[in-house]
């Protein structure tokens, strides 16, 4: 089995907002806004859409981008995630039972315990791998049926899409984030988000993980093993 780290979710430079993360470490997963030229079907806006703390997620978010469009994805209702840029070539390297776990920006919301940082917020483990390029036409429609709450689908974008479908039993939303950085300056002397000393020693990577390009992966039984243990007991 082999694991890949991708980073998801509302971030400074798509929205210029974090999602809130508690006191008590849970948080709130709030997607990136929506291509505005993006003809989708979804009608879930930050505004609309309740979040886990029964409030809408737009209460954690700046007034100006509250009625945007939700690019809702990775999605966990029916736990798909897809990509049509460059990350695609990246999921077509995973196969059935390989991790794929999702970090995101969180940043303190009304409490001084957490941090502002990256964390592991989910995982899928993998079910398949669909690539839509290499799909007959009766078998693309059918799987736009079953996965048409992915948000590519909402938006008829096929061309070039891979979709990463989990296992809808072993897959989910973490109750608790687990923090995976510490901030490093990098070579200009600009805070720059990177793998935390601890991390590195359980997850053998290390480095920046600000840029969701280039996804990182976790490879070896210890390595694998070690993330398996960090999301099943969300922590070290």
């Amino acid at each position: 089995m082999k694991a890949m780290l991708l980073r998801v979710g509302i971030d400074k430079g798509t929205d210029g907002a974090l999602a809130p993360i508690f006191e008590d470490g849970s948080f709130e997963y709030i997607p990136i806004s929506e291509d505005p030229k993006c003809k989708t079907t979804s009608t879930k806006t930050y505004s609309n859409t309740i979040g886990r703390t029964g409030k809408p997620i737009s209460w954690y978010l700046p007034e100006s981008i509250r009625t945007r469009l939700l690019h809702y994805d990775p999605e966990f209702e029916t736990f798909t995630y897809g990509d049509a840029t460059p990350k695609r070539g990246y999921l077509l390297k995973l196969q059935p039972d390989d991790l794929l776990v999702f970090y995101a920006g969180l940043t303190p919301f009304m409490n001084d315990r957490q941090q502002s940082g990256l964390y592991i917020i989910g995982h899928f483990f993998i079910k398949e791998i669909v690539d839509f390029d290499k799909l007959p036409p009766r078998e693309a429609k059918e799987c736009r049926r079953v996965y048409g709450r992915n948000a590519h689908l909402k938006a008829n974008r096929t061309d070039e899409l891979v979709i990463a479908v989990g296992q809808p039993k072993a897959s989910g939303l973490l109750e608790h984030a687990i923090l995976i950085s510490e901030t490093r300056p990098d070579k200009r002397g600009r805070p720059n988000m990177v793998v935390s000393q601890r991390m590195e020693s359980l997850l053998g990577i290390s480095g920046s993980i600000q840029r969701s390009l280039p996804p990182r992966f976790i490879t070896g039984k210890t390595h694998t093993d070690n993330l398996r243990k960090l999301i099943l007991f969300e922590g070290p």
